[in-house]
């Protein structure tokens, strides 16, 4: 049985990007690790996975997003559910090194940049890889990483190959992956990879995540995904929910 989470809040801007399922399913994997300590999250949007991991882990946690109009989302949503959090506008990959991170988390955007792309900037921004490029990504990671923290983040299941070499590369060692499928007999569209700086351990491949079952329906896992995140969402305007 699921452990009942308090509820959290979340307002969400009424056009543009918000959080969907692949959210959940991230901030259920990371749960699964029990971080602690100090905790960045980069590309945080409206705060969804942050708000998550410190109400339930009581992390130290920072957050970034190259989007003010996002990042007032989150540091709005973090006080309306009585948490603490430093946040800093900017691009991950040029923010400064000083503060090093126990764990660090980001669902970044990694639809490829050769498809059809939203007109919409603050959608595009949130979507497309070249916002916030995987090996730029990793590479700041690694400076900004504790020697035994871990990174674990969600990405598009089909360029896994591109996401282990660079890991590897860099020496943040996969050592839990979880593949996402829509349905038992379709593909992968998502994998989660938990990775940790210097370790040598084997990698762990965990059973896949099936969302849906034969008739559409949440299965079981995906059900009790969304019931310990117990998340409340409010479409509003920010000028009318800030104070």
């Amino acid at each position: 049985m699921t452990k009942k989470s308090l509820i959290m809040f979340l307002y969400q801007p009424t056009t543009g990007y918000c959080y969907n399922s692949d959210s959940i399913f991230l901030y259920r994997f990371i749960a699964s690790f029990r971080p602690r300590g100090s905790l960045l999250d980069v590309g945080c949007g409206v705060g969804i996975l942050s708000l998550l991991v410190t109400r339930d882990f009581q992390t130290e946690t920072v957050i970034i997003d190259k989007q003010e109009s996002m990042l007032r989302y989150a540091q709005h949503n973090f006080t309306l559910n009585g948490l603490h959090v430093t946040a800093y506008l900017g691009d991950f990959v040029a923010m400064e090194e000083g503060e090093r991170f126990d764990t660090i988390i980001s669902n970044p955007p990694f639809y490829d940049s050769a498809v059809q792309q939203s007109s919409n900037t603050h959608l595009n921004i949130a979507r497309y890889a070249h916002h916030l490029p995987i090996d730029g990504l990793i590479r700041k990671v690694k400076r900004l990483i504790k020697p035994r923290g871990r990174f674990i983040f969600c990405y598009d299941a089909k360029q896994i190959d591109r996401l282990l070499f660079t890991l590897k590369t860099h020496g943040l060692n996969p050592e839990t992956i979880q593949f996402v499928h829509p349905k038992l007999d379709r593909e992968a569209k998502l994998v989660m990879i938990a990775t940790r700086n210097n370790s040598k351990s084997m990698t762990q491949i965990l059973p896949p995540l099936v969302v849906f079952d034969e008739e559409s329906c949440y299965r079981e896992v995906a059900q009790e995904a969304f019931e310990r995140a117990n998340t409340y969402s409010i479409k509003g305007d920010l000028v009318s929910c800030n104070h």
